[in-house]
């Protein structure tokens, strides 16, 4: 018993040394920082993007806070813009050649179909979208209700402004353009509508209820283009922002006084 008894203390001296060194690995692993679900828009270390069935070249660039003719130049794209489901758009990097860009695409289709939109196929030869090339849009307010939420700089923060609207009220468009995207695609927009208004301006209108235009259609200034809805957000409301060259611009400096 007197020889067996060190033996024990060693024993579970040893052991209560394994366990406290299991413990504290097994602290350390919980404290690893939550892994997001997904990119978000903008971020530089994704570096490209599989295009999915409704997306087009501008909301690809959009959800990215990418200017669509420097993402048409860098996946050597022509002017057509056409995109192909399934084709990997490089985000970032070297430029690549038109018949990588393509490698392994389904047939060409201006805009890819969405099953969440009543957007329609079309091959249709690209349209001029009739304004001026580079110059600033006359704007109008695209809702009626007050501002709730600003513009703010920070990506993390508002690309737009949020105007209070109730469910069903219209959403026309604030300048007269192209509708080059209508859709649900854009995670955090829900209902989304983007208007081209020149080679340097997009609009986006977001959360919206209905849809009321398609893809390749011309809008003018003060049209309805859809109706207030909360889709993708807390409440009804809509979510307006403006983009210059690809990157988002305070829409209070461009909408009149009011």
């Amino acid at each position: 018993m007197s020889l067996a008894a060190p033996q024990t203390v060693r024993l579970l001296v040893n052991a209560f040394k394994i366990l406290s060194v299991l413990l504290l690995l097994s602290a350390c692993s919980s404290n690893k920082a939550p892994v997001q679900d997904r990119m978000s828009p903008g971020s530089n270390k994704l570096q490209h993007h599989i295009v999915s069935r409704g997306e087009t070249l501008y909301s690809i660039a959009w959800r990215y806070g990418i200017d669509y003719k420097e993402l048409a130049r860098r996946n050597s794209i022509n002017r057509s813009y056409t995109i192909y489901p399934g084709q990997k758009i490089l985000l970032s990097g070297k430029v690549v050649s038109r018949q990588a860009s393509a490698r392994k695409a389904k047939p060409a289709v201006k805009t890819v179909s969405s099953t969440r939109s009543k957007t329609t196929t079309t091959t249709k030869k690209p349209v001029k979208t009739p304004s001026v090339k580079d110059g600033r849009p006359t704007w109008i307010w695209p809702a009626q209700g007050r501002v709730l939420a600003g513009f703010s700089s920070s990506k993390s923060l508002n690309k737009g402004v949020d105007i209070e609207g109730r469910l069903g009220e219209s959403v026309v468009a604030a300048a007269s353009g192209m509708v080059v995207y209508a859709g649900s695609g854009i995670r955090g927009y829900g209902n989304l509508v983007i208007v081209k208004h020149n080679e340097a301006y997009l609009s986006a209108y977001a959360h919206n209820s209905k849809l009321l235009v398609k893809e390749q259609g011309f809008v003018k200034a003060g049209q309805k283009i859809a109706e207030i809805g909360n889709s993708g957000t807390d409440r009804s409301k809509l979510h307006f922002e403006i983009r210059h060259q690809g990157k988002p611009v305070d829409p209070l400096r461009y909408l009149p006084s009011r």
